[in-house]
């Protein structure tokens, strides 16, 4: 089984032919709204590749909100746990979308309202997998991660956005997941978008702070990279058109841990984790972008 704490937003996505400049207005191509939140992408991600999938979070009662419930059931999401909040909106982000590239605004609305309480719903036993990212409070994070640890179940920590004051959460998880720029910002360094395989291996050992801990950064068209105190792997990226990256990153987080909870082990995982993300930044959106067990398994 595998446990999503995480955020539920409706996505605005906006196209551009270029991004706007600091004080500058553009012309859009297209708008669309999309189900999204790091929190449900990843469990839609999870649910559809094979794993079953309950929810930890929040929404609005207003439209978005039931837009979601229903969402997240067609996606066979167990949403028990999620609670409807009648003193604040649904999160939403903002998402202007250039050349397959995407810039992100998170409005969090009732994702703010996401208490440690809250995880005492979570019901998790040894070989379960928890997923977590940092669009709900710190302190909530830091709470499941510790449920986690204490049943035997494995914490997956996707430290997104980048909050230096989740080191606690960065340290106590069993895999630190992240992408180039997250990695600089708690490894306190600047990365270059082609800076070196090595480099980005020597940056990631910094995080390393348990024996069993595994750090993850993913790297867009150049693939992922796994490290523990172990070893260490790289899977390349797949060659791709791709039509948008937003979803992206939340499905390798969901499939590695539905490829986790049916219990493979971390190359064979990260490897399921990369073509699912390559299947889902060949189009649009975040929620309904996510492939299918079937159509991963067609790849590899």
């Amino acid at each position: 089984m595998s446990c999503v704490v995480g955020s539920i937003n409706i996505d605005l996505v906006a196209r551009v032919d270029r991004f706007p400049r600091a004080g500058e207005t553009v012309l859009g191509c297209d708008l669309r709204r999309f189900p999204g939140g790091k929190g449900a992408n990843q469990a839609v991600a999870a649910a559809r590749l094979g794993a079953p999938t309950t929810m930890i979070s929040a929404v609005g009662d207003d439209a978005f909100g039931a837009e979601m419930r229903a969402f997240l059931a067609t996606m066979n999401v167990e949403r028990g746990a999620v609670v409807t909040r009648t003193d604040t909106p649904t999160g939403t982000a903002l998402i202007t979308v250039c050349a397959g590239e995407n810039s992100i605004v998170v409005v969090p609305g009732a994702n703010a309202c996401v208490t440690p309480e809250s995880v005492t719903a979570i019901d998790l036993r040894a070989g379960d997998v928890l997923l977590c990212q940092l669009e709900v409070p710190i302190p909530t994070v830091n709470a499941a991660i510790a449920r986690a640890n204490a049943r035997g179940a494995r914490a997956i920590l996707n430290a997104a956005p980048a909050l230096t004051a989740a080191d606690a959460a960065c340290q106590a998880c069993d895999i630190l997941l992240v992408n180039e720029v997250e990695l600089g910002v708690f490894a306190d360094a600047l990365i270059d978008a082609d800076a070196p395989i090595q480099a980005i291996f020597a940056l990631a050992t910094r995080l390393l702070v348990k024996d069993d801990q595994a750090i993850i950064v993913t790297l867009g068209r150049r693939g992922a990279v796994a490290l523990s105190r172990h070893g260490w792997i790289h899977e390349p990226g797949r060659n791709v058109d791709v039509i948008d990256t937003t979803g992206a990153g939340d499905c390798f987080c969901g499939a590695l841990a539905a490829s986790l909870a049916r219990g493979a082990g971390m190359q064979a995982a990260v490897k399921f984790a990369n073509a699912a993300a390559s299947i889902c930044a060949q189009r649009a959106g975040a929620g309904p972008a996510m492939p299918t067990l079937s159509e991963v398994e067609a790849l590899l």
